[in-house]
């Protein structure tokens, strides 16, 4: 997922969404969000981050079990969601290879032309879509109706909030649920 460069262009830089340029080191591994020096919010997602920084762990495993990946990863993951959330928004999502530079502690950086709220939101609504596209081919009729009545009274943004409001990310201390 690294992006494309131009010969003689810096690699120890990441060009985002909006223009501005970052070294790799100037983000943390904690890092939810970067605030560029235009002053745009990005969200940040890092391959060490969890996909329980999106859902609750349960909805993880769930997803771990039912998802098969055809990649070198052995289950899925953080580089899975980021890699449909990019698919979706290709122009607003840029991916930096960090693989061969060990003093920043990942290896794959993700950075958003949005801030994490609205990745969070988008991550949430293309995973119910992912979920709504499997049960759609459900041998049981019942069961896809089901899904579809549950999904029509589910509200993303309040699930967002509610679970950011659960899950202190500026916390260092932040456990998955």
């Amino acid at each position: 997922m690294a992006q494309p460069r131009v010969p003689g262009e810096d690699p120890a830089t990441i060009e985002l969404p909006c223009g501005e340029i970052v070294r790799p080191g100037e983000i943390d591994l904690g890092a939810r969000e970067y605030v560029c020096a235009g002053g745009h919010r990005h969200a940040v997602v890092l391959d060490v981050h969890p996909p329980s920084r999106f859902f609750p762990e349960s909805l993880v495993e769930v997803l771990r079990e039912v998802v098969e990946t055809d990649d070198e990863f052995d289950r899925f993951g953080t580089p899975h969601l980021m890699g449909i959330a990019m698919e979706e928004f290709p122009d607003s999502i840029v991916a930096h290879d960090a693989s061969e530079d060990g003093s920043v502690g990942y290896a794959v950086c993700w950075i958003a032309d949005f801030d994490a709220r609205r990745l969070h939101e988008i991550v949430v609504e293309l995973i119910v879509e992912l979920m709504e596209h499997a049960v759609s081919h459900a041998d049981d009729e019942g069961v896809a109706s089901s899904f579809e009545a549950q999904m029509r009274e589910f509200d993303v943004a309040a699930f967002v909030e509610e679970y950011r409001s659960v899950r202190d990310f500026e916390d260092e201390r932040d456990r998955p649920l």
